[in-house]
């Protein structure tokens, strides 16, 4: 597990979240009250709720824990099954330590695991054109689940790579005013009386929202791209991930053609296996 964990704290706001994932590239921090876990902030809570500035309203309240005594194939498992990427490690109910998936990676790459990846553990997957807009590309994500995207030219050619982390890297914070008109008379009978028309009012108020640049995907996404073969052996594939720091990695055919994509939240799941718990 990582001892030293970046935390931040409620009462907070979005912006010092965004600015501290920007900084270490992480992808998510644990937010502690009074030095007690109450929730866990993620990229994607940025992106799914643009116009919410407050942590408490942003976080995942009461995150699934783990404490420090339990395996690796125990934190493997809860991570599988939740469909979460990483793990509070409590003491005492004091937060002593994080277990992530880019952890579990890493003990993976040490093992040395020469089975072949094949299409156990990869998985289907789609591309998009490297002239598509990040604002659709975040709505793609957002819609498919998906963490990372292949880009493909009108080749068809694999030009890269676009995630959630290069997303947070280019998103800005954009201040605007909206406008509210409503009426102090009137009802449904009668709203095109004098009276009604008379007693409309505008409040203008301010809208602070996480914003992606209306740019093309091309522009953001990871160009120097490291693939595998679909013979590829686990511990080798994990030890790629972990020294280009990527949460997965593009399987290629004999073509050298895009296949399928091995993520590193599947990856994990060798651990199940009784063999290497």
């Amino acid at each position: 597990m990582t001892t030293d964990v970046v935390t931040c704290e409620i009462p907070g706001n979005r912006d010092e979240v965004l600015k501290m994932l920007k900084r270490t590239g992480i992808s998510g921090v644990p937010v502690l009250k009074e030095g007690f876990l109450v929730g866990i902030i993620t990229r994607k809570d940025l992106l799914q709720k643009p116009e919410e500035n407050q942590l408490a309203l942003l976080m995942t309240p009461n995150p699934l824990t783990i404490h420090s005594d339990a395996s690796i194939g125990q934190a493997a498992d809860m991570m599988y099954t939740n469909q979460v990427r990483r793990l509070p490690v409590l003491e005492n109910e004091k937060l002593v330590g994080l277990i992530s998936i880019a952890d579990l990676i890493l003990a993976i790459a040490r093992l040395r695991i020469e089975e072949e990846i094949q299409e156990i553990y990869t998985s289907h997957t789609f591309a998009i054109w490297e002239e598509t807009p990040l604002p659709l590309v975040g709505r793609i994500m957002e819609i498919s689940g998906f963490e990372a995207i292949p880009i493909l030219n009108k080749e068809s050619k694999l030009q890269g790579i676009i995630s959630e982390r290069d997303l947070i890297r280019h998103a800005m914070i954009e201040d605007s005013v909206e406008h509210s008109d409503f009426s102090t008379t009137g009802t449904d009978d009668d709203e095109w009386t004098w009276e009604s028309i008379r007693d409309v009012h505008t409040i203008s108020y301010g809208i602070s929202r996480v914003q992606l640049p209306n740019r093309p995907v091309k522009t953001a996404m990871i160009k120097n791209v490291v693939m595998v073969p679909a013979n590829a052996e686990v511990s080798e594939c994990a030890l790629k991930m972990k020294r280009a720091r990527v949460d997965q990695l593009p399987v290629i055919n004999g073509d050298n053609r895009l296949k399928s994509m091995l993520f590193d939240r599947e990856l994990i799941r060798v651990l199940l296996d009784a063999r290497y718990q």
